[in-house]
């Protein structure tokens, strides 16, 4: 190579926006880690067709802020057209919430659109299953409003990880095998259907990510759980965060636990389960048993 063209390549690549420097990270130094996965979910999954108009769904947590920035990439690169539009909700963030997930969609140049709730306040004044009822309101009214705006889908932030500790923890607490689908039709709201494009992306390479660009997220907006830190090692009081640390632990001496249980619920084998349940229906092990006589 000639040392001028060499010397204009290190000069433009100083030259790059803090922006263009956070997607170089995505496409380069974790290209493997999150936008290859990104990608295979995308075809693997069926998550996007031509002509589709997407809500993108942001919390400001560092999950949400990924997704919205690779949802922003993708429709540069995509073999066919769809369009985006990012989508804040606020259920009564304070000041500095709030302000911080202006400040980081400036920095990451996300033309979000806000729009306020008051969930919180109704939620908070909720003496039974407070959490429950904040996220069923949250799920509502983005779906409102996503359909306001023309969208036909709604992007969710949850990724490999959630999908790992959801599946446990309605094993260990909810009494049931129930994991989470990378794509599921609204019941209540025709035409909308939920996408989880970050469904193979595990949330330590996101953190790591978060942490190479020197980024700073929103973690827990909740009032109800204000008080409760957590951090990215996963630490608080919650049945989520004990999971988290479970399967961190059992890591140790099975590296690949959370690919077997991943692997698990897209092989699920019917004919071995005494009971289990469709389309709203309960059903056993006889019903097959006694055809079979």
């Amino acid at each position: 190579m000639l040392p001028g063209i060499w010397s204009t390549m290190k000069t433009e690549k100083r030259n790059l926006t803090y922006v263009q420097k956070v997607e170089r990270s995505i496409s380069t130094t974790y290209r493997e880690r999150l936008w290859t996965p990104f990608i295979n979910a995308i075809k693997q999954y069926k998550l996007i067709e031509e002509g589709d108009k997407i809500a993108v769904c942001i919390s400001g947590g560092k999950d949400s802020m990924l997704m919205a920035k690779l949802m922003q990439m993708l429709t540069r690169h995509s073999d066919f057209k769809f369009e985006v539009l990012y989508l804040v909700m606020d259920p009564g963030y304070n000041e500095v919430n709030r302000a911080k997930i202006e400040s980081n969609a400036a920095l990451l140049e996300i033309p979000i659109t806000v729009f306020e709730t008051n969930i919180f306040d109704v939620a908070n004044k909720s003496d039974h299953s407070p959490c429950y009822l904040c996220a069923k309101m949250r799920r509502g009214h983005l779906y409102n409003k996503a359909r306001e705006l023309g969208c036909n889908k709604i992007a969710l932030g949850h990724h490999f990880s959630d999908v790992i500790e959801t599946t446990v923890l309605s094993m260990f607490y909810g009494s049931q095998l129930q994991g989470m689908i990378p794509m599921l039709r609204s019941q209540n709201y025709d035409g909308m259907t939920l996408i989880r494009p970050l469904y193979c992306i595990h949330e330590q390479d996101i953190i790591s990510w978060k942490n190479y660009n020197d980024l700073q997220f929103i973690q827990c907006a909740c009032r109800f759980t204000e008080n409760i830190t957590v951090s990215d090692d996963g630490s608080s009081s919650s049945k989520r965060q004990e999971i988290k640390q479970l399967i961190k632990k059992l890591k140790q001496t099975n590296p690949n636990i959370e690919k077997s249980i991943f692997n698990a619920i897209h092989s699920v084998c019917i004919e071995t389960f005494p009971g289990f349940k469709a389309e709203g229906s309960s059903h056993s092990f006889l019903e097959r048993f006694e055809k079979e006589e």
